[in-house]
C-alpha cells in the first residue's frame, strides 16, 4: 500500500495536465516500505528527457542523482517515481514493463483521459533470466 497526501496527488496532477500531451515524471519520497505500508511525503519533479516524450518518459540520470542527494539530505527515503499517461490508462505500459529498474517501489501513473491515478509495485523474479517473473503488481493507494 502506498499513502499519498492531497497536496502531493494535486501537484502531480497538474503536473501531469500542464504536460499534456507530454509524459511528465519525478520521484517520490519518504518513508519507504518494501513489503508494508510507504508514505509519501514529497515529490520532486524531473525534466522528460526521452526521445519520444508523448509516449515516453526519462530522467536523466545526473537529475535523477541531484533529487537523490536532495532527499537524502531532508532524511526521506525514495519511495518511487511517477509518470502521467496523457492519453492512456493509468496502468503500466509494455515500455514502463521494460524500463523498470527499481524492485519493491511504487510506480505511481496518471492518467488524463478519464483523470486517473493507479500505483503499481515493480517485482522482480528468479535472477536467471529463463526463470525471471518480473511484473508490475497494482497497490493500494491511499490518498490522506
Amino acid at each position: 500500500m502506498i499513502a499519498l497526501p492531497t497536496a502531493v496527488r494535486e501537484t502531480v496532477c497538474e503536473r501531469a495536465r500542464e504536460g499534456r500531451p507530454e509524459e511528465i515524471c519525478g520521484v517520490l519520497s519518504g518513508e519507504y516500505e518494501p513489503e508494508g505500508r510507504s508514505r509519501v511525503r514529497s515529490q520532486y519533479p524531473a525534466e522528460n528527457v526521452a526521445e519520444t516524450p508523448r509516449t515516453r518518459y526519462e530522467i536523466d540520470p545526473e537529475e535523477q542523482l541531484a533529487i537523490f542527494d536532495r532527499l537524502e539530505d531532508r532524511g526521506e527515503e525514495i519511495v518511487g517515481f511517477y509518470h502521467s499517461h496523457p492519453r492512456g490508462p493509468p496502468r503500466p505500459s509494455a515500455t514502463d514493463t521494460a524500463q523498470a529498474t527499481w524492485p519493491d517501489r511504487s510506480y505511481l501513473i496518471v492518467s488524463l483521459e478519464p483523470l486517473e491515478i493507479g500505483s503499481w509495485r515493480w517485482r522482480t523474479g528468479s535472477e536467471d533470466a529463463a526463470e525471471a517473473d518480473d511484473r508490475f503488481e497494482r497497490e493500494k493507494l491511499v490518498v490522506e
